[in-house]
């Protein structure tokens, strides 16, 4: 499954980029975040809670970000099990364009899910996912915007 979006977000690039980088930032906008903790210098561990159709789960994995592009451009990679659920694994591409006073950020993310959610069907996932990636923007914009 692949997603790709933009918004605009009226605020500079380097606070963009700043508040992609801040553990409360992310916390805030990741929906059904309980935990999101730095355990090294470029790896995250989260515990997020969610409700796919029928099946809730709480999922734990590990982010790797890699910042080689920064502060124009980062990727990251993750994978989570969710026990009985199944699994998911991923990652997503960023780029950061400045756009006179405000930034628009792109990204291209690709998932791939295994497991009892994976019997829930594509059509299902892929809009769930549609919809969970769209609040974290929309939630980030507001966060960021209002900073």
């Amino acid at each position: 499954m692949e997603l790709s979006d933009e918004i605009r977000i009226n605020a500079p690039l380097q606070t963009v980029y700043a508040a992609l980088n801040d553990i409360e930032v992310l916390k805030q906008c990741i929906p059904g975040c309980e935990e999101l903790t730095e355990v090294g210098e470029d790896q995250l561990e989260a515990k997020v809670v969610l409700k796919i159709g029928p099946v809730k789960a709480k999922f734990g994995g590990e982010v790797t970000l890699d910042r080689e592009g920064a502060p124009h451009a980062f990727s990251l990679a993750g994978q989570g099990n969710g026990g009985a659920a199944g699994f998911a694994k991923g990652g997503a591409d960023v780029v950061l364009e400045e756009d006179g006073e405000a930034t628009i950020l792109r990204y291209t993310a690709k998932a791939d899910v295994g497991g009892k959610i994976a019997q829930l069907g594509s059509r299902l996932i892929q809009s769930t996912a549609k919809k969970l990636s769209g609040k974290f923007f929309q939630s980030f914009a507001e966060v960021v915007e209002a900073a």
